[in-house]
């Protein structure tokens, strides 16, 4: 995920997390906080706490993630703050199909993607 799509200042994450509507499923939570008047394109942070593992585990994680995000951008509608919270750790999370098939459905969910997505996994080459 390129470095300008992601929500960097405390203070954003802070707002998206408190005041943001939620969606979760399985291991992954999305709060989704929009812009209306700024249709800014998206940005993201990941979060994983300490109960989703040791920091191998998390850092691990949340890579799977942001790979998957990376894929999904393109397809989504721009002027939202979007933070993924990871609550499941690597027996939940176990590979990049299951964090892109749960944000995908997650962002369907939240009425963030247009149209089709691009690409699946399969078609990436990208192993779990």
């Amino acid at each position: 995920m390129d470095r300008s799509l992601r929500l960097r200042e405390d203070w954003d994450v802070r707002n998206a997390r408190a005041r943001g509507k939620a969606f979760a499923q399985g291991p992954i939570v999305i709060r989704v906080f929009p812009h209306p008047d700024n249709p800014i394109p998206n940005r993201y942070a990941v979060v994983a706490g300490k109960k989703v593992g040791k920091a191998h585990e998390r850092n691990r994680c949340k890579r799977l993630v942001r790979e998957a995000i990376r894929v999904l951008h393109p397809s989504t509608k721009p002027g939202h703050d979007v933070v993924v919270i990871i609550r499941g750790g690597v027996d939940e999370l176990t590979g990049y199909d299951i964090a892109y098939q749960t944000l995908e459905s997650l962002f369907r969910r939240a009425r963030l993607l247009e149209g089709t997505v691009a690409m699946r996994s399969s078609e990436l080459g990208v192993g779990s």
